[in-house]
């Protein structure tokens, strides 16, 4: 799957906020951002449409919203320590990555994102990692 019409980067910086927090809702992952965004045209749009879609669900997983506030924080904060929100679809992001079925909307990149091509290794790990995930990227980084 390459990057299509859905993969591309958000038009503006208020649509990459709400991107930050579409991706950052709870129970939202990279399969369930791209489905809804496919849906709905935006993220702004699925937000607005998320409270609705939550008590129509049978499956007992709420969505829970993160907060415009805590997305706001968290840019800041990135940007604050030199780094920056990189989207599918804009410069600096991956492009083999971005082939991936469901590929991560966004990705915190410390450094110049520019540099990634072909060549590069990057280490994607989970907000939550395990005691074991953790170990295991230790020992590839440090064998990288």
């Amino acid at each position: 799957m390459g990057i299509g019409p859905v993969w591309q980067a958000p038009p503006d910086g208020r649509e990459l906020l709400q991107w930050l927090r579409l991706i950052r809702s709870h129970n939202i992952g990279p399969q369930t951002f791209w489905g809804l965004l496919g849906k709905y045209g935006s993220a702004s749009a699925t937000l607005h449409a998320l409270p609705e879609i939550s008590s129509r669900t049978s499956q007992g997983r709420s969505v829970k919203l993160a907060s415009e506030a805590d997305a706001t924080k968290e840019l800041d904060l990135v940007q604050r320590y030199g780094g920056q929100i990189v989207a599918t679809g804009q410069a600096g992001y991956p492009i083999l990555l971005a082939q991936v079925e469901s590929p991560p909307p966004l990705l915190t990149v410390m450094g110049d994102a520019s540099i990634a091509g072909p060549r590069t290794i990057g280490i994607v790990g989970a907000r939550n990692a395990s005691a074991s995930g953790r170990k295991l990227s230790e020992l590839m980084a440090h064998g990288l």
